[in-house]
């Protein structure tokens, strides 16, 4: 099992307040996507989660086991940081049969796989490695650590598109042979909506949204057409933002989607269409 069980988790660095009161479960072997902007506190709590910072308030139990300096516990996490914690003189291959040494699991095998796969030059130093590359090296070590538990915190850092594409491929196959616990840290939502099955978003350090992907693509639409037939159009809806160009409006509405046999839709010539993950967490982040 790993399941995470949040319980009122609050954190203060000094007088500013990085986390607000976060109560939530991640249940065991689904992809998560932990979202929102630049400053949201998504790395604090996950620096919480692994015990490198430690709470104000509140506590994380995984498998219902404190993790404050439990070693056996934490033992089933593998963080991958946006920060490079490696030492810079260090060979790739060097630091991969290192952290074997504390996993256990640790594929060896597979990581020397990986590294062929994303041209990962093994005799590299750490500290010759492109931004992009020390990307594809911590995320080759995060899957080859077989921890139940996967952190990533912007795992796409300095990739480009075709090693974009190639991590949330083998992402996917990792995982459906190999069911984990997936976090994956990011303000980049387009990329991630085809892989994550839970939605987690923060703002300003507190849990405002956690629902399942499906469900959230549900829960909204975008009405357009000319301003004053949106306006009244929207009189009693659950408006979350607009954009307006010239005389004409979209909005996007938090609500059921209205049936396409509405009188006033079909009267007005208003266009409805579903309201993506993307423009849903940009409204829901916006203010």
């Amino acid at each position: 099992m790993s399941k995470i069980k949040i319980k009122n988790l609050t954190k203060y660095y000094g007088k500013n307040l990085a986390i607000d009161d976060i109560s939530l479960e991640i249940t065991e072997n689904k992809i998560y996507g932990l979202l929102g902007r630049n400053g949201a506190g998504k790395t604090t709590l996950l620096n919480l989660i692994t015990n490198k910072l430690f709470p104000t308030n509140g506590e994380i139990l995984i498998d219902s086991e404190n993790i404050f300096e439990n070693e056996r516990v934490l033992s089933q996490i593998y963080y991958m940081s946006e920060k490079n914690l490696y030492p810079e003189t260090m060979k790739v291959k060097e630091i991969i049969k290192w952290t074997k040494d504390f996993y256990p699991n640790f594929d060896l095998d597979y990581a020397y796989k990986l590294s062929d796969k994303f041209n990962l030059n093994l005799k590299s130093k750490f500290k010759a490695l492109s931004t992009g590359y020390a990307s594809i090296f911590k995320i080759i070590l995060t899957l080859s650590s077989r921890a139940p538990i996967l952190l990533f915190d912007e795992p796409i850092l300095g990739l480009d598109a075709n090693h974009r594409d190639m991590f949330y491929k083998e992402l996917i196959n990792y995982y459906s042979v190999t069911p984990t616990t997936v976090i994956i840290s990011t303000h980049l939502i387009e990329e991630v909506s085809d892989i994550i099955e839970e939605v987690l978003i923060i703002k300003d350090g507190k849990l405002i949204l956690s629902d399942t992907t499906e469900n959230i693509l549900f829960s909204g639409y975008t009405v357009s057409g000319k301003a004053e037939d949106v306006d009244a159009f929207n009189k009693d809806k659950k408006v979350i933002g607009e954009d307006n160009i010239g005389k004409f409006k979209s909005a996007y509405i938090l609500g059921p989607i209205p049936s396409k046999e509405d009188p006033y839709l079909n009267a007005s010539n208003l266009e409805i269409s579903k309201l993506d993950l993307q423009k849903m967490f940009i409204q829901l982040t916006n203010s």
